[in-house]
């Protein structure tokens, strides 16, 4: 992070909440007995601007992403997230003391300046190229503002693919937090992409889904649960989740 953005007060206030929540989040995870496989570690910038490009099975992929992000580097990822969790009476406040960025749908204009700004400032900011949690488990579309906010801003992108925290916690299955207790999750970081201003985003963003494609095919494949007949398996490896087709129409009547 740049010396800016550790001595700007305002951003000193919400890294100290910021802190106060990665402990309870450990603490949760502790109590969870989580088992945690981290990997790529070394291609976390020490510091410096840097779009993090997380995959989005489970509503514990932020909580997972800056906990291995803060124990290794000692920094705070300003996550991208929907207005409506801004809104919500608990999680809202304990969002904007953290200094995250609500992106409003309709209008994303102001969410991509705040992104950019905090890029700039020597920040990480966390995105989630495909904007909804899969109820595939598989890769949905990307969309192309991670990239676009990289090239801007003249940063590279890290792409981060966690598997089995949907296990856990995601919207289309009610699962038992007791039940989940000792769940192996695998976070893993690739070599990041560097963006150039001319570059084609659309084609620069198709590429970075590949890459996490391969990512996260490598991280099944080294899984250490059988998922076969599982609902939390994806239908080509054998699993009872929807297959992408079902899913996309499942997804339609939904905002």
């Amino acid at each position: 992070m740049s010396s800016a953005g550790n001595t700007h007060p305002r951003r000193i206030q919400k890294n100290r909440a910021y802190r106060v929540i990665v402990v309870l989040g450990t603490m949760f995870l502790r109590l969870l007995a989580v088992r945690r496989d981290v990997r790529g570690l070394s291609n976390l910038p020490a510091g410096g601007g840097a779009v993090l490009a997380i995959t989005h099975f489970s509503y514990l992929d932020f909580v997972l992403a800056e906990w291995a992000v803060f124990g290794h580097r000692r920094r705070y990822v300003r996550f991208m997230a929907t207005l409506a969790s801004f809104q919500h009476p608990v999680a809202g406040p304990l969002m904007r003391s953290m200094g995250h960025i609500p992106v409003d749908r309709s209008a994303g204009a102001s969410a991509y300046r705040f992104a950019i700004d905090a890029l700039q400032r020597g920040e990480m900011v966390g995105v989630f190229p495909e904007t909804r949690v899969s109820r595939s488990f598989t890769l949905l579309p990307f969309k192309n503002g991670a990239v676009r906010m990289a090239a801007r801003s003249g940063v590279p992108i890290v792409p981060c693919v966690i598997w089995g925290s949907h296990r856990i916690s995601t919207r289309t299955h009610k699962t038992s937090l007791w039940k989940s207790r000792r769940t192996p999750v695998t976070i893993s970081f690739g070599e990041a992409l560097t963006v150039r201003p001319q570059d084609d985003a659309s084609v620069i963003t198709q590429a970075l889904r590949v890459r996490m494609e391969a990512m996260l095919a490598a991280v099944q494949a080294d899984y250490p649960v059988e998922g076969a007949g599982a609902w939390w398996q994806p239908a080509h490896l054998g699993g009872t989740a929807p297959g992408e087709d079902l899913a996309r129409e499942l997804d339609t009547d939904e905002p």
